[in-house]
């Protein structure tokens, strides 16, 4: 940030310091969701999904993505200022109608050599899905207004090209025998 965007920053109440999203000139930038078949190959199953999960109080990686070549990526879309054009999120394990796993999500990224992980949101996994256990289709939330919204985490840098996406989980209460999983997750893709 140049000198004079600096000091109109500082006198215009700081809006020109806020944290944006950085664009490089030619890179397109595109919002997307990930959900199960877009983790790599151990983790793009629902049943490779809920077989990862680990004992209570066990954090374990349910899934992953490796960013692809020439691609940046961050969870979440959108901003706070515009709620209808951020991302919104849904997740669910279940035993279908019985019961349903309980735990705490954990959205988190890893850089290719896996020295340094950071979680960028953590959340009660009984948010992000709805109150009937009949099946995957009755537990996807599809009204905004009941999802948890995602806006792009530009607080966090971006995932380079071969470093990780994750989802990672701590069981709190496990369904009687889990027999579905799904998910539908805002990012942002910068390629």
């Amino acid at each position: 940030m140049g000198l004079i965007e600096s000091l109109l920053g500082s006198i215009g109440g700081g809006v020109l310091n806020s944290v944006q999203p950085r664009v490089a000139a030619g890179q397109d930038v595109y919002s997307t969701h990930y959900s199960i078949e877009h983790g790599d190959t151990a983790y793009n199953t629902a049943a490779k999904v809920y077989g990862a999960i680990g004992g209570v109080g066990v954090e374990t990686i349910i899934w992953e993505r490796t960013v692809p070549a020439q691609q940046q990526s961050r969870w979440g879309f959108g901003s706070p200022a515009t709620p209808q054009n951020q991302g919104y999120m849904w997740f669910a394990i279940l035993d279908s109608t019985t019961d349903w796993s309980v735990g705490t999500l954990r959205l988190a990224q890893q850089n290719h050599s896996r020295t340094k992980t950071v979680v960028v949101k953590e959340m009660s996994d009984s948010q992000l899905h709805s109150t009937t256990v009949t099946s995957l289709a009755t537990a996807a939330l599809l009204n905004k207004n009941e999802m948890i919204a995602l806006p792009e985490k530009v607080e966090f840098p971006k995932v380079g090209e071969d470093s990780y996406m994750q989802l990672r989980y701590i069981l709190t209460t496990a369904a009687t025998a889990a027999d579905a999983a799904g998910f539908r997750i805002p990012v942002t893709i910068y390629q």
